[in-house]
């Protein structure tokens, strides 16, 4: 999906890593939520507390996922994480990606 539509985005940004990690929350109408967002160059950990599918829409990026080894992504790409985990990344040029939050 390129589009959303009939949804609510929060004007406030969601910042991580002092700015170099930045994302808007989207709600939509049967109460899922999804971030969009932009990384910049560098390496980061996430912790989940819902699952949670990332799609890396662009970017030179290497992930890893809980109990694997460090993988590149083709972009786009996606991976699934699971609830009450976390994960890392390497993000090797400007990446846009978009999660989205499984309850």
């Amino acid at each position: 999906m390129s589009k959303f539509e009939n949804v609510t985005i929060t004007k406030e940004a969601n910042i991580y890593y002092d700015g170099k990690v930045t994302s808007r929350t989207v709600e939509f109408s049967d109460g899922s939520i999804k971030s969009l967002g932009i990384m910049l160059p560098g390496e980061y950990t996430f912790n989940t507390h819902d699952k949670e599918i990332m799609e890396m829409m662009s970017g030179d990026v290497e992930v890893k996922l809980p109990g694997a080894e460090w993988r590149t992504l083709l972009t786009p790409e996606m991976f699934t994480v699971p609830a009450n985990s976390s994960f890392d990344l390497k993000i090797k040029s400007v990446t846009d990606y978009c999660c989205s939050y499984i309850k």
